[in-house]
């Protein structure tokens, strides 16, 4: 890592602080972005994380692609975390602090819309931004791409189906054009353009990949600063009005975040994969498709409810814990097999 990603934390420190000014000082800017959406998918971040992971899609190799089936234990760890452990820890968590700890705070309706927001982040596992942290803990490109394809063919099954059992109504009306344009923006466009350059590149000198990558690689974290100024400009009149509630929904989301990545951590050091595989395993099973998360808390409950809210803070706590997770993972490199 360079010397401005190893200072990264404090860049994404400095990024939410502008972006919390920012958001009250010219309000009206970031309303107009806000406004530049397609199925509660906005144009703007999209664009942004478009930045982020276009260089990570560059360096598939599609020829090494048939190689992940012959070690399938990351995949079967990132399966296991998401859709069998996950869902329910953060379905756990909610109840526990929102029904018992912080019951005399929050009145009963609140609190289940509290929960249920907590819901919706569980049972999203992350589609673009995991990306970005595979690259920043020298992750397997190929391998997180296969991890990723397969947990999105899942979710397209699985996520109604979980959330309505967790949240105890019979029917998710599952936003499928959000899913789809977030697949596609995140997903299918990047992955295509970069598999074009690869391809071309490839045609010319021996270093010429090597040399476009190293040139590319500060756009990922310039675009990560970008869309953390954004995401804090939108929500900064929330975040100063209602900072008790806010804190209140960030304490479990912490926990839960920490615990199913220490969870994932061990479980990848007891079936002794490979650093590269088991990093982003563990990213993808402890970060969130917030999108996702946000449309059908907005769908369900409302654009003012407690769910939304609790899936917007989701978003703000995620990438600060999760640069934390990145440097733990990299400082923890020797514990894997080489």
């Amino acid at each position: 890592m360079g010397g401005f990603e190893r200072l990264l934390s404090l860049w994404v420190a400095l990024a939410i602080v502008a972006g919390v000014a920012l958001g009250n000082l010219v309000p009206g800017l970031f309303v107009a972005v806000a406004g530049l959406e397609i199925a509660h998918v906005n144009l703007v971040v999209a664009l942004l994380i478009w930045v982020m992971i276009y260089p990570m899609m560059v360096q598939i190799d599609f020829g090494a692609i048939k190689d992940v089936g012959k070690a399938p234990r990351g995949l079967i760890l990132t399966l296991v975390i998401n859709w069998l452990i996950k869902p329910f820890t953060m379905a756990a968590l909610g109840w526990l602090f929102f029904r018992v700890l912080f019951a005399p705070w929050v009145d009963p309706q609140t609190a289940g819309e509290y929960i249920a927001g907590m819901i919706l982040l569980g049972v999203a596992p992350c589609t673009a931004m995991v990306f970005v942290w595979s690259q920043l803990t020298r992750g397997d490109p190929n391998y997180t791409l296969v991890q990723v394809s397969v947990n999105d063919v899942i979710m397209i099954f699985a996520f109604a189906p979980i959330a309505a059992f967790l949240l105890g109504i019979s029917d998710v009306a599952v936003p499928w054009q959000t899913l789809l344009i977030s697949v596609v923006l995140y997903v299918v466009l990047p992955l295509a353009a970069g598999a074009l350059t690869r391809h071309r590149l490839e045609r010319q000198s021996g270093d010429a990949l090597d040399r476009f990558v190293a040139t590319l690689k500060p756009w990922s974290a310039i675009g990560l600063l970008a869309t953390v100024v954004l995401l804090f400009g939108f929500q900064a009149e929330t975040i100063l009005a209602q900072p008790g509630a806010i804190g209140m929904i960030a304490v479990p989301l912490l926990i839960q975040t920490y615990g199913i990545f220490a969870i994932a951590y061990a479980m990848a050091r007891a079936l002794r994969l490979r650093h590269a595989i088991a990093a982003p395993a563990c990213m993808i099973g402890t970060s969130n498709f917030f999108e996702l998360a946000v449309a059908v808390a907005i769908s369900l409950f409302g654009l003012n409810s407690g769910a939304a809210l609790a899936t917007v803070v989701g978003v703000l706590v995620e990438v600060p814990v999760m640069l934390s997770l990145v440097w733990f993972a990299n400082r923890t490199r020797h514990w894997f097999p080489a």
